[in-house]
């Protein structure tokens, strides 16, 4: 090859690389992401927004720089939600629960005793019911990327402990702002309280209620062992967060930025649901430890517990559409029949 062929292969090569560059720098515009949730920096939500945050600032380049604003400084589940849809803020993490007001859809993942297990839980948030419903949210101004784990939830109360049905009698229990959660604690017989979490400690503390259902994480990273008892082992609800960004934001990214977001709220999916097991299963002997008086409800109570709420049963599928209802159960009784 003669030295002026040489210099011109490399200058083109040289312009081709100045090119690539420019148009990816070009896919890439400067962003400060404020991506707010609910518990403090130390959670597993905590570790996983911190996960999240670093990929993004990695697979862009630095331009897209996310902070995380924990602890609920930016208000409830519910204040956030409208200051995504609103385009006041850009992204959160926060309860499916708290979006049945927006999209009905969402309370699909309220039904008491939904899931036997994790497994049917990921199985059916990430297949095509999970996809569907998170669908539904795009014609609200909201985007869902993906669920993550909040996880089994569990009652405490400074009351006593609860073993059949009849002890949840009169417990002031503070439940999600959430007509599945009003309705099925008191069908069970508590007087059951709606407050945002942001509120519950003090509540607690104060007595203006006397227990509350969590995940052990939650339970344990929120210090509720100090202002509680008795922790009762109900695996009553599944419960899913789920990552979201402001639509009207969203639709102002590049292609590229869309997809770093979307790939790196997969791979924090995943550290998060790890991550939040791997917790739970050594949160119980932590708050015995604390001093909690654990106990597990028998089978047969929440069998009987599961009877008691028929009527309930029967309300979400109204709410949802039967179709989704009964797609949910075909798909269930689909991944029981693999056992």
């Amino acid at each position: 090859m003669t030295l002026l062929r040489r210099t011109l292969v490399a200058a083109a090569a040289a312009l081709t690389l100045t090119a690539s560059f420019n148009a990816v720098a070009q896919d890439f515009k400067p962003r400060l992401i404020r991506f707010g949730y609910g518990l403090n920096e130390q959670s597993n939500q905590g570790r996983a927004v911190k996960m999240f945050a670093e990929a993004v600032e990695k697979a862009s380049g630095g331009k897209m720089k996310v902070r995380a604003i924990g602890a609920a400084a930016l208000g409830a589940d519910t204040q956030m939600q409208q200051a995504l849809i609103g385009g006041a803020q850009e992204m959160m993490v926060g309860s499916t629960a708290t979006l049945v007001g927006i999209t009905k859809e969402m309370a699909l993942w309220d039904t008491p005793f939904l899931f036997n297990n994790a497994k049917e839980a990921d199985a059916l948030l990430d297949g095509p019911i999970g996809d569907k419903v998170r669908a539904k949210l795009q014609e609200k101004g909201l985007v869902g990327l993906v669920y993550w784990e909040n996880g089994f939830r569990n009652l405490t109360n400074s009351k006593r402990p609860i073993i059949k049905m009849e002890d949840m009698s009169g417990i002031k229990l503070r439940v999600m702002q959430n007509n599945v959660f009003l309705d099925s604690f008191k069908t069970l017989g508590t007087n059951a309280v709606p407050m945002a979490f942001s509120e519950l400690f003090g509540a607690l503390e104060t007595g203006t209620v006397d227990g509350q259902e969590n995940p052990f994480n939650t339970i344990l990273s929120s210090k509720f062992y100090e202002v509680q008892k008795y922790l009762t082992v109900t695996n009553h609800v599944y419960s899913p967060w789920i990552v979201l960004v402001s639509k009207k934001w969203w639709d102002q990214l590049s292609p590229a930025e869309q997809k770093v977001l979307a790939d790196a709220a997969v791979a924090s999916r995943d550290f998060e649901r790890k991550d939040t097991r791997a917790e739970a299963a050594s949160a119980v002997d932590a708050l015995k430890a604390k001093g909690m008086q654990v106990n597990e409800l028998s089978p047969a109570e929440a069998a009987r517990m599961r009877s008691s709420l028929t009527r309930v049963y029967a309300s979400i599928g109204a709410s949802v559409g039967m179709d989704l209802w009964n797609d949910t159960q075909a798909e269930l009784a689909k991944l029981r029949a693999k056992k």
